[in-house]
């Protein structure tokens, strides 16, 4: 047999340690302990800024019972019954509750930070009104990263001190983009209208990862969206008689056909990121099927045979209406939340977050999965004294 010429072994030579070295990277990226938690999003991840946000004499209805009724027992700001997918990460990396930006301006920010503000969109307010939709105000993801890049002296002091806790942070995107199609669905646009949203909102999401990136963010779960053909509120709206227009598990067929849509185009983009940034961890979080088997097979996971039905509200087939939502007054919650997939016509319960979270952080539904094997978990069961160190 030959050998091989000088030049010849020098590139396999070259290529070995530069596969080594990339793959040493990915590993180094998929399995670290988390320091930290820092979040971005919409009213799925808002553990409480919409709520310091509000006029104290205008409070949404988050602000009242029976929102927090499970586990917080008071309203939290959070829009369910209790805790949400991000406090269910939380406690399994045996981290505080992620205090909310805007309601704990004076409190320790090391372990975690919450700019995801409920009825957040990713597109700017303004332009958004310029197309006839009107977000309640202007706290859009780009909002969002500014905010967060301008507390930064007083959330970590140096900028060698910043990087590193970016760095050693778990940075959850989202979920974001929902509420840009919500608004214009819920107006009854065309879904053509709609879809062409999708690449502006994928885009801005990128642009956020990227900048983030630059400032040193090595780990980011990045949420696609729900299968919003079996949200209440939806199904609600846009109820017909064409049964045709419904799956056999009740859900709107077309509205589903449009989350999948949106996932595809940013399951496409996180590639391209992760291919220009080999040394960074991006999570697709499958938020779509982790909670469509809820809906599809209820029983299997602890929940009443009725899926598509809120928790709390009243009226319809849907138990829901868009003028009497759950905390108006008069508006009562089932007697156990927990069996129950859909609390207030929009989101989902404490025991369906909890059930998604677990299907994202042991289960199937990321991409590429989680590598816990390295990692010093600190305390994987529920940690219900978190409660007290709160900040309501």
């Amino acid at each position: 047999m030959a050998w091989l010429d000088s030049h010849v072994l020098k590139k396999l030579v070259s290529l070995f340690l530069a596969t080594l070295f990339v793959t040493m990277v990915s590993s180094d990226s998929q399995c670290r302990n988390f320091e930290s938690i820092i979040s971005f999003g919409d009213s799925i991840a808002d553990t409480g800024n919409l709520l310091s946000l509000s006029d104290p004499n205008n409070l949404p209805l988050i602000g009242f019972t029976p929102y927090g009724e499970t586990f917080f027992h008071q309203p939290t700001g959070r829009s369910s019954d209790g805790r949400l997918i991000i406090d269910f990460i939380a406690e399994f990396l045996g981290l505080p509750y992620v205090l909310p930006y805007f309601g704990s301006k004076n409190g320790n920010f090391q372990k975690g930070v919450n700019f995801a503000v409920g009825s957040a969109t990713t597109l700017e307010s303004s332009f958004l009104e310029k197309r006839g939709y009107h977000p309640p105000h202007n706290i859009s993801l780009g909002v969002q990263i500014k905010i967060f890049k301008e507390s930064l002296p007083n959330l970590c002091g140096l900028p060698s001190d910043c990087r590193d806790m970016i760095g050693n942070a778990l940075i959850l995107m989202g979920e974001i983009g929902g509420n840009d199609y919500n608004f214009p669905f819920f107006e009854r646009k065309p879904l053509n209208e709609v879809k062409e949203l999708v690449p502006l909102v994928i885009k801005t999401i990128s642009s956020a990862i990227t900048e983030l990136i630059g400032m040193g963010g090595r780990t980011f779960l990045v949420p696609g969206e729900f299968p919003i053909g079996c949200s209440v509120a939806y199904l609600t709206l846009y109820e017909t008689s064409n049964m045709e227009e419904y799956d056999s598990f009740g859900c709107l067929k077309w509205l589903n056909k449009f989350g999948e849509y949106h996932d595809e185009q940013l399951q496409a983009e996180l590639k391209r990121l992760r291919e220009l940034n080999p040394h960074v961890n991006i999570i697709y979080a499958d938020y779509y099927n982790t909670l469509l088997r809820l809906n599809q097979e209820p029983t299997k996971y602890g929940f009443v045979n009725k899926p598509l039905s809120a928790c709390c509200g009243v009226g319809g087939p849907y138990n829901f209406n868009f003028n009497t939502c759950c905390g108006s007054v008069g508006v009562e919650s089932c007697l156990d939340p927990s069996k129950y997939v859909s609390w207030d016509g929009v989101h989902m319960t404490e025991a369906a977050y909890k059930s998604m979270a677990d299907g994202l952080l042991k289960g199937p539904y990321v991409d590429p999965p989680f590598n816990w094997t390295c990692s010093k978990i600190k305390n994987k069961k529920s940690l219900d004294t978190q409660s007290s160190l709160m900040s309501i």
